[in-house]
């Protein structure tokens, strides 16, 4: 048994490709199933922020004037 990718034949290589494919394959059909789900029960609201006074942040002690 040979442990290099390097001097592996063509048909290991083969066999990583396809592992490779099949893994990749099967994380993707994974993702499209995890969520298509019916989502009629779960409404969502969009909730409004308003400004607030403006806010000066800063590192220095120095005094600001406009």
């Amino acid at each position: 048994m040979n442990h290099s990718i390097y001097s592996a034949d063509r048909a290991t290589h083969l066999k990583i490709v396809v592992v490779a494919l099949v893994a990749g394959i099967a994380v993707a059909g994974f993702g499209m199933t995890a969520r298509s789900g019916s989502d009629e029960g779960l409404t969502q609201t969009a909730r409004v922020v308003k400004a607030g006074k403006p806010v000066v942040v800063t590192s220095s002690n120095a005094s600001l004037v406009r």
